[in-house]
């Protein structure tokens, strides 16, 4: 079968949720496409070792151009490339945003965007271990909890970041977020709960869906200026898989303009001059790229229990057989809300405690326990931008963030390390806490922390915007999620999010699928 109702590029947070949704109507028919293969996988399985999976097989393994707010410095970008997309290879931590965001998004034109508006499709999503509530959801698919053996050094920094003026909140994806708190994961019985497991794999059975792994996308098929199906190379060969109504693009925020672009949608200077037919010039896609920039904090730790203990048979069989242990962790299991300034809206900072040393993206190690304090910059001003290096499809595009090249940014870090500085300093952590390793002792004063924050700085996985909501000359897809300029042709996942959200992107992606399913549905 080569033809059908809906052709989705991508397996990843927002494919899964389609193809789930999209089938439940059993006249429907939907063909999945993934470039990867199987998330099944002991590394995928076990939260403490997502590290392990990067670099491999199961990821593309981006790395951004040299970046200048960042000494040139080449930035490592994980992404998923197996079923459940980087939902299998997360830290599975989930965090909706703020209620500003959203309702940002709708005052910048966003119809039907508004926090008020999309947190139905929250509480849709999730099946949250302590109940529901006004924000909460339970009997969603995706499993939503508490760690199941928080870490003793997790509790001690909540408790100093208490005593360093941080209120307690014990829900930040309820009626507020800012303050400090446990990370909420998105685990069942202490093992990754992906989108695999939670929307793709209970469909899998339904005759009306079509998985098929190893299919790379290499563009979209247009007929008349209307989307007709997907151009895919496989062990197979090339060809072409139709869609009778929509093609939907889920490759998310690198993955997709690029096959925008590829498919003729683009800057019109920039796809002439790489050879490519133009099919619609809109120089919106590929811009717009935020991430959310990450520099962590270690110091050495006498506390017992650290992740450091965590690769022992003890604790492999804790996990296997229990679902309990070290092996449990997320790395962070903390996290703070904050603002940078007391005139800000909303929190632009966030805090995550990690019970590990960290550094390097988990490919660094060092000799004795540690614990991090990593300050994340939630509402970045810089923008970038994702464009093709040439017309072959199996190229790595050139990926800017221009991270830090604003100086809003850089100064709201500054607070940020110095506010993490205040917090191993208090009394819950004095006893237990050695040498800062990072940045060290010797880095002192705002202009000796900007030196290291741009020769240290990372991301912490979040790209977003590449493909966003907005009108013909401000974005790439209207509130529908149509692609401006063509038919049949819709952008679902990450990419199209008008600006970043506060926090860890996952839950955004599950809400705009959730909610993106029943616009397909009401236009059909």
């Amino acid at each position: 079968m080569t033809d059908f109702d809906y052709v989705i590029v991508g397996s990843g947070s927002a494919g899964c949720v389609l193809a789930a949704r999209l089938t439940e109507d059993p006249t429907i028919s939907v063909c999945l496409l993934e470039a990867g293969g199987s998330e099944r996988n002991l590394n995928v399985r076990i939260p403490a070792a997502f590290t392990k999976t990067f670099k491999t097989d199961r990821d593309w393994g981006y790395y951004s151009d040299p970046e200048p707010g960042l000494m040139g410095r080449r930035l490592f970008m994980p992404r998923g490339k197996m079923l459940g997309g980087s939902s299998s290879m997360n830290a599975m931590l989930y965090v909706r945003g703020n209620s500003a965001d959203y309702d940002g998004w709708a005052k910048d034109g966003a119809v039907g965007w508004s926090y008020d508006e999309v947190l139905p499709y929250f509480r849709k999503s999730e099946n949250f271990s302590r109940g529901s509530d006004d924000y909460r959801g339970v009997g969603g698919p995706l499993q939503v909890a508490d760690h199941r053996s928080r870490t003793t050094i997790t509790e001690l920094i909540v408790e100093a970041a208490m005593q360093a003026g941080f209120e307690f909140n014990p829900d930040y994806n309820g009626a507020h977020q800012e303050g400090v708190g446990f990370l909420q994961v998105t685990q069942k019985f202490g093992r990754r709960w992906s989108a695999a497991d939670a929307w793709l794999r209970p469909a899998m059975s339904r005759k009306n869906l079509t998985v098929r792994t190893g299919a790379r996308a290499l563009g979209v098929a247009f007929d008349k200026g209307r989307a007709v199906g997907v151009q895919i190379s496989s062990k197979d060969g090339d060809e072409v898989v139709r869609a009778r109504r929509e093609v939907i693009l889920s490759a998310g925020s690198i993955g997709t303009p690029q096959l925008l672009m590829l498919s003729g949608i683009g800057d019109a200077d920039h796809l002439s001059n790489l050879g490519l037919d133009v099919v619609v010039d809109n120089p919106n896609v590929g811009a717009h790229l935020q991430d959310h920039p990450l520099y962590v904090l270690n110091w050495e730790t006498t506390a017992k229990g650290t992740l450091a203990e965590a690769e022992s048979p003890k604790q492999l069989l804790s996990f296997l057989f229990r679902g309990r242990g070290l092996l449990t962790s997320t790395v962070a299991e903390g996290t703070a809300f904050f603002r940078s300034r007391d005139d800000l809206e909303a929190p632009d900072l966030q805090f995550h405690f990690g019970a590990a040393y960290f550094h390097n993206h988990g490919f660094d190690t060092h000799d004795t326990p540690a614990f991090a304090i990593a300050p994340t910059l939630v509402a970045p001003q810089s923008r970038g931008y994702v464009r093709l290096r040439s017309a072959d499809p199996t190229a790595d595009p050139s990926i800017v963030g221009n991270h830090l090249t604003e100086r809003a940014d850089v100064d709201a870090m500054i607070v940020a390390v110095e506010r993490a500085r205040e917090i191993a300093a208090q009394a819950a952590l004095r006893p237990f806490t050695g040498t800062e390793i990072h940045p060290g002792a010797a880095v002192v004063g705002a202009s000796a922390i900007e030196a290291d924050l741009r020769r240290d700085t990372e991301l912490i996985y979040h790209p977003t915007s590449t493909a966003r909501m907005g009108s013909e000359a401000t974005g790439v897809v209207d509130d529908q999620l149509r692609v401006h300029g063509v038919s049949g042709l819709r952008v679902i996942d990450a990419s199209v999010f008008p600006t970043i959200p506060r926090g860890n992107t996952n839950a955004a992606t599950y809400m705009v699928a959730e909610k993106a399913a029943d616009l397909l549905r009401e236009a059909h």
